[in-house]
C-alpha cells in the first residue's frame, strides 16, 4: 500500500515559481511517479513523470522547458519545480504512482494523493 501527500501549492503572480512536493510512504521501486493537474470543469491532464529507479523523465508539451520533475530517494519525495507560471497553470495538482513506464494517462495510475491547489493570478 502506498500513501502520497502533496504540499507546496499557493497563490502566485504570473512569471513566479513554485515547488510542489509529494511525500511517498511505501515501496516505489520499479514504479513511475507522475504529476497531474485538474482545473475546474476540465479533465485531469498529465503534467510530468519520472521513473523512480533511474530518474528518466517525461513532460507534457504545455510545461516543457518550464517545469522540472525530480525525486529524492533518501527522502522518498518527488518534486515538481514550476517556473514562469502562467494563469493557464491554475489547477489542483496531484501526485500519483503507476507500474507503467512513464505513463501519461491518469487511468494508468493506481495510487493518488489528495492534491494541492495552485492559483496563478495578477
Amino acid at each position: 500500500q502506498l500513501q502520497l501527500v502533496e504540499s507546496g501549492g499557493g497563490l502566485v503572480q504570473p512569471g513566479s515559481s513554485l515547488r510542489l512536493s509529494c511525500a511517498v510512504s511505501g515501496r516505489t521501486f520499479s514504479r513511475t511517479m507522475g504529476w497531474f493537474r485538474q482545473a475546474p470543469e476540465k479533465e485531469r491532464e498529465f503534467v510530468a513523470a519520472i521513473t523512480w529507479n533511474v530518474g528518466t523523465t517525461s513532460y507534457a508539451d504545455s510545461v516543457k522547458g518550464r517545469f522540472i520533475i525530480s525525486r529524492d530517494k533518501d527522502k522518498n519525495t518527488v518534486y515538481l519545480q514550476m517556473n514562469n507560471l502562467k494563469p493557464d497553470d491554475t489547477a489542483r495538482y496531484y501526485c500519483a504512482v503507476t507500474p507503467f513506464y512513464l505513463g501519461t494517462m491518469h487511468t494508468q495510475y493506481d495510487y493518488w494523493g489528495q492534491g494541492t491547489q495552485v492559483a496563478v493570478s495578477s
